[in-house]
């Protein structure tokens, strides 16, 4: 006899990510740091090896009244002036289009809000066929379907396959919800040209003629993008959206602030007629309600104070872990390119990942992690996380990993 609903997932739930970082842990604790590459967890470290914490940030949380970071919230959608705040320093000014903003628990909360709202039980979502594995999770725990788009075409996003996902959907549905993870990929470090995004809009405006569609464009890492404010200029092809689209862009704090564990984010709607946004902010607002209530009012307002008050240093110092971010990543890629090892096409962002079949990758991570290499397993690739090593791991890192892959092949 059970006691939960009858449709939801039993499975327990193992996440990959953790459990192989809590092996990297125990082989440090073992055989030493310095003998262990730990390219598991998805956070921002220092060359010191330790978790990045922005000082503009914690030091505008630490000077708050008490009374500030225990209030709640003055409404279920956020604060009004963070909401502003997060428009502005979204979209950078890169879009025209009727919009509004509800505040979440991070970047999560944005996309799940969207997987909750847009589709009902047994309808089907559209993902890409390598992603971040709590998409699947969400949808799963919403009982949806899943469709997947293949993301590559050699070394561009594979519009054909895009449109054939959803010609294939429409038949059976009259809504498409899609997610597209980008700029900074999770997990292939890849970025939509501009070109590229004007041809999803087309094609979401021709399937538009027939069914709603609704784009979640999770953009979680998009401020440690390498063009920077030029990385958002791509919000501008939204503009051309028809009346029958909208496109909610979840924005995540958890990297833009370094603040993980504070949760806070936003989903940022857009389009062409207002009523159409108020019609979701209402029932967003009610989900907001029904779910978490609040959203923590210490980092909404620490968002606020930095951006009033010290933009100037907290662009600068983030702009030194970009800069950071960028030498590892080239640092990898570059002697990846030199040995042959096979990855996707990278970009930008916190993670590289390399391209093989799954069956080669079940056998080559447990090679790695024999030879004190920890790395997490993806569909149909292993994900290094460049943003938790330090540059001299990057350094000869890709000859190891090749010559390992050449014992497994």
């Amino acid at each position: 006899m059970s006691f939960l609903k009858e449709s939801v997932n039993r499975q327990p739930l193992a996440d990959a990510v953790f459990a192989i970082a809590a092996k990297a842990k125990e082989d440090k604790e073992l055989n030493g740091p310095e003998h262990v590459v730990d390219a598991t967890i998805g956070s921002l470290y220092g060359e010191d090896g330790k978790l990045v914490a922005l000082d503009t940030v914690y030091d505008s949380l630490k000077n708050m009244d008490n009374r500030v970071l225990a209030k709640y919230a003055s409404s279920f959608t956020g604060n009004p002036d963070f909401k502003e705040h997060m428009y502005d320093w979204g979209l950078d000014g890169n879009s025209s289009l009727a919009h509004d903003v509800v505040a979440t628990p991070g970047g999560t909360g944005a996309v799940a809000m969207g997987i909750d709202e847009f589709l009902e039980a047994g309808e089907t979502i559209i993902l890409p066929n390598i992603a971040w594995g709590s998409y699947k999770l969400m949808a799963q725990m919403d009982n949806l379907n899943i469709e997947t788009y293949e993301m590559f075409d050699g070394d561009a996003f594979n519009l054909k396959s895009f449109k054939e996902v959803f010609e294939k959907v429409m038949v059976r549905q009259n809504k498409l919800v899609i997610v597209i993870n980008s700029p900074c990929h999770n997990p292939t470090g890849y970025s939509l040209t501009d070109e590229e995004w004007a041809k999803v809009v087309e094609i979401m405006n021709e399937c538009a003629k027939s069914v709603s569609v609704v784009l979640i464009n999770d953009v979680a890492y998009i401020d440690f993008a390498y063009g920077q404010k030029a990385a958002k200029k791509y919000f501008r092809a939204f503009d051309k959206i028809s009346d029958n689209v909208v496109v909610e862009v979840a924005y995540s704090l958890s990297k833009s602030m370094t603040s993980y564990g504070l949760r806070c984010g936003a989903a940022i709607l857009l389009a062409q007629q207002q009523k159409t946004i108020d019609e979701i902010v209402t029932v967003f607002a009610k989900d907001a309600r029904a779910t978490w209530s609040n959203i923590n009012n210490g980092a909404m307002a620490m968002f606020v104070d930095v951006l009033d008050n010290k933009p100037e240093e907290y662009n600068a110092e983030r702009q030194k872990y970009v800069d950071l971010l960028q030498k590892r990543s080239s640092t990898f890629i570059k002697e990846a390119d030199e040995v042959g090892l096979s990855h996707y096409p990278y970009k930008e962002g916190f993670f590289v990942t390399l391209n093989m079949d799954n069956k080669t990758r079940d056998a080559y991570h447990e090679a790695l992690m024999a030879n004190h290499i920890y790395t997490v397993k993806v569909n149909q690739g292993i994900r290094v996380a460049v943003c938790s090593l330090p540059v001299s791991q990057c350094q000869g890192l890709a000859a190891k990993m090749k010559k390992i892959l050449d014992t497994v092949q």
